[in-house]
Order: C-alpha cells, then sequence, then structure tokens
C-alpha cells in the first residue's frame, strides 16, 4: 500500500513539475511591449504528409488564440517553416489549417524557406520591423529557444517580446513532463546569460542595432 502511495505521489510531482517548467519557460525573455500592431509567428515541426500534422494544427490553434482582442486587425500571422522533405511547405500547410479548419480570416504571411528554428527567425525578421508586438507561438521550450535566437540576432527587436497563449494549465498535463525533458535537452545550447534570464520572468534589456549582415526577400501574403 506505501509503495502504491509512493509512486502515486511521486507520479503527481512528476506531473507538477513538468507542468511548472513549461509555465516558466513559456514567461522567460518576454516583456510588456504595447502597442497596437502585432505579428504572431508560429514555428513549424516537420511535416512529410499532405496536411498539417498533429503538432503543427496544435501551434496553429496556439498562435490563433495569441492575437490579442484589442489588435486583431493589426495582428499578422507568419507561419514559418520550409520544406525539407520536399512535400508542401510547413508554412502552406499551417496557413491551409487556419484558413479553412479554423477559419482565420487574418491577415497571413508565408516564410516558407526556413528549415531550421534559426532560419526561422532569421527569415521572419524583416516582416518584424514594423510591429509593436512579437510573439512566438510553439511548445513553450521552442518558442523560448526562439526568443533567446532572436536576441542574438536583433535585440533591438527582441525588445518586443510579449507572451504568446502557448502555455494554459492542464493542457497536454501528461506529455508536460516529457516535453519538459525535451526542453531541457533542446535548450541546452542557450548560453549562460539566456540560461539566467530563461529562469526569470524579465524584460530584454534595451540594446542597439546596427542593422542585419544579410538580406531576406519579402514573402508576400497568401
Amino acid at each position: 500500500m506505501r509503495r502504491r502511495t509512493g509512486m502515486a505521489m511521486a507520479g503527481v510531482a512528476f506531473l507538477a513539475w513538468g507542468e511548472w517548467l513549461n509555465w516558466r519557460w513559456s514567461r522567460a525573455l518576454v516583456g510588456n511591449s504595447g502597442g497596437v500592431a502585432e505579428a504572431v509567428v508560429v514555428l513549424g515541426y516537420r511535416n512529410p504528409q499532405a496536411t498539417a500534422n498533429f503538432i503543427n494544427r496544435w501551434r496553429v490553434r496556439a498562435a490563433i488564440r495569441s492575437v490579442a482582442a484589442d489588435s486583431a486587425h493589426g495582428t499578422r500571422v507568419i507561419f514559418s517553416g520550409g520544406a525539407p522533405s520536399g512535400t508542401a511547405t510547413e508554412a502552406q500547410l499551417m496557413a491551409d489549417y487556419a484558413k479553412s479548419v479554423l477559419a482565420f480570416d487574418g491577415t497571413v504571411i508565408l516564410e516558407d524557406q526556413s528549415e531550421t528554428t534559426w532560419q526561422n527567425i532569421r527569415n521572419v525578421i524583416p516582416l518584424l520591423e514594423d510591429v509593436d508586438r512579437i510573439k512566438i507561438a510553439s511548445q513553450p521550450a521552442h518558442a523560448l529557444k526562439a526568443r533567446a535566437y532572436l536576441r542574438r540576432q536583433r535585440p533591438d527587436l527582441a525588445e518586443k517580446l510579449v507572451r504568446a497563449d502557448d502555455y494554459r494549465p492542464g493542457e497536454w498535463m501528461l506529455l508536460k513532463p516529457l516535453l519538459a525533458l525535451y526542453g531541457l535537452w533542446a535548450l541546452r545550447s542557450l548560453k549562460a546569460g539566456e540560461r539566467k534570464l530563461s529562469l526569470q520572468t524579465a524584460a530584454v534589456a534595451p540594446a542597439s542595432h546596427a542593422g542585419p549582415p544579410w538580406t531576406v526577400k519579402p514573402i508576400p501574403s497568401w
């Protein structure tokens, strides 16, 4: 009986740990910028089939619910993801799901060349220059990694990062401990300063930027 009770308590603790860590990640490296113009960046996940997979469908739903009610008409949703397998791009599949299944009728832009998270951020930067707030929609650990990459590439734009609605209590509860374990592994590449900030609910510190060292062709609206 005691053994069963101990196992049950350990299971509850494991679930609580996963819930807590995902909650903390969702609040790291973000601030509280104001303004009306808003961009929600949706990061794609490898998708070899002809329709959006389970992960990408959830990321699209998280992105759409992240659109602020008071800025719905001033929000652009940017779907970012190429086609590593040579099939339809992740961006296109996610946009199709948003339009046809979720009936999203807001502004949608595709960035369909990226194959890594670093490229996701690099390639959407030209689409973020004129917005007041930036939200990144993905699983909390992945979104945190992307926010850290934006801080590296464009610290001035990172000042505009605010929370996306990528964490909700109880959602994916049984999977959150596994996502937390994977997140710890995925976030191992964070720099020391980023790792420290990721444990705090702090805004990004102001920084200057002389301009991007690359050029990216703007992606047309879809």
